[in-house]
């Protein structure tokens, strides 16, 4: 069974730094897509970042600069270093398996993503 564990999250003030981690088990993660999404209260789940078999990246606007997604050199761990960090940025954030090699146009879409974690809160106060 395919399990996808987050940690690292928590409260810090604004301009803060966390480093979320990703631990993906019983599936090989060196060959797909892999991405973090975040989730707002009374918010649509949107997408963060991705990482491909080759190591390619992609981030949504509000995040680039100051996040930066990677892969141990196994691979079976997904990072997210979240740097500067905002109030906005205040969310349950996921790591979410993509059953392609190369991260899609349509990367940024859930519904693509097919093996989810459960969650790690990250909280930023002004």
């Amino acid at each position: 069974q395919v399990q996808l564990v987050e940690s690292g999250g928590g409260s810090v003030q604004t301009g803060g730094s966390l480093k979320l981690s990703c631990v993906v088990s019983s599936f090989n993660s060196k060959k797909y897509c892999l991405a973090w999404f975040r989730q707002a209260p009374g918010k649509e789940r949107q997408a963060v970042a991705s990482i491909d078999v080759d190591g390619g990246t992609t981030y949504r606007d509000s995040v680039k600069g100051r996040f930066t997604i990677s892969q141990d050199s196994t691979k079976d761990t997904l990072y997210l270093q979240m740097n500067n960090l905002q109030p906005e940025d205040t969310a349950m954030y996921y790591c979410a398996v993509n059953p392609k090699f190369y991260c899609p146009d349509s990367w940024n879409l859930p519904r693509d993503y097919i093996y989810w974690g459960q969650g790690t809160q990250v909280t930023i106060s002004s």
